[in-house]
């Protein structure tokens, strides 16, 4: 699992064009969280540090719905 700070800043997007969520990891995780399964299939969350990503050779600035989905299950464990 990725080992993202929660305080780091990140923006919440999504492809239909809303406004996005600027804050902290945590933050963009938690919205997404409540959002419906429709506006978590649009969802992307943009970093402002790359992170490495099994099976590429290069880091990544954008995380994926299912990406994010994990992190809500670490959000879960952090803090209950």
């Amino acid at each position: 699992m990725m080992n993202i700070p929660w305080d780091q800043p990140a923006t919440l997007i999504d492809l239909d064009g809303k406004t996005p969520v600027i804050g902290t990891m945590l933050e963009c995780v938690m919205h997404f969280s409540i959002f419906k399964p429709f506006a978590k299939e649009q969802a992307r969350i943009l970093l402002t540090r790359p992170v490495f990503r099994e099976g590429r050779k290069t880091r990544t600035w954008i995380l994926n719905p299912e990406e994010i989905e994990k992190l809500v299950e670490r959000r879960n464990a952090d803090f209950g």
